[in-house]
């Protein structure tokens, strides 16, 4: 089994990750806890570049808020995730607590590294499935790549595909007239 889905604890609650004070930074998924390892250059690099674009583009338009991980994203009291960078609408600020996020972002971008790729791609996209995020990015750093997934009657549909050589720019129904441009990310 990948060293990534291994889990460090199971039967854990939110109660119990609140305790912790190891000074790693871990997940929570279905009482499973599993430890998020520092990001590589690349995954800052990219990070870095989409939230600002996203900070500006919200904050200019008045849509909501964007944060970055790390930042608790609370979902059940065996569920907690960080995902990479999220928004949430104007019209759900009230999910904003002073530590963490009570409920599910509209939107959720989850940036691939080696050690949690499996998760993100599996058991991090079918929670937030499950939970109602309006949309997920799964950004591929190295391939430079994005997939967009928006919900369905059963989960999350196919996901839509952008390549930074295809030259298509990402858009999305959640920030009307967001026009992003992939070689300004990678």
């Amino acid at each position: 089994m990948d060293v990534a889905l291994q889990s460090v604890a199971s039967g854990i609650t939110y109660e119990d990750y609140c305790k912790l004070d190891d000074g790693n930074r871990y997940e929570l998924i279905g009482g499973e806890l599993y430890v998020v390892p520092s990001p590589s250059a690349i995954h800052q690099n990219v990070s870095i570049a989409l939230a600002a674009t996203l900070y500006h583009f919200v904050l200019e338009n008045q849509l909501g808020r964007v944060f970055t991980a790390p930042l608790d994203v609370y979902l059940t009291p065996k569920d907690l995730v960080q995902p990479d960078i999220i928004f949430i609408s104007r019209e759900r600020t009230d999910i904003i607590a002073e530590q963490n996020i009570q409920g599910a972002p509209d939107l959720v971008v989850e940036i691939l590294s080696p050690s949690t790729a499996a998760r993100d791609r599996t058991l991090k996209k079918d929670l937030y499935a499950r939970h109602g995020v309006r949309e997920l990015w799964i950004i591929h750093p190295l391939a430079q790549t994005v997939e967009v997934y928006r919900p369905t009657a059963v989960g999350f549909g196919d996901p839509i595909f952008y390549d930074r050589r295809g030259g298509v720019t990402v858009t999305s129904p959640l920030l009307p007239g967001l026009e992003l441009d992939l070689n300004k990310i990678f």
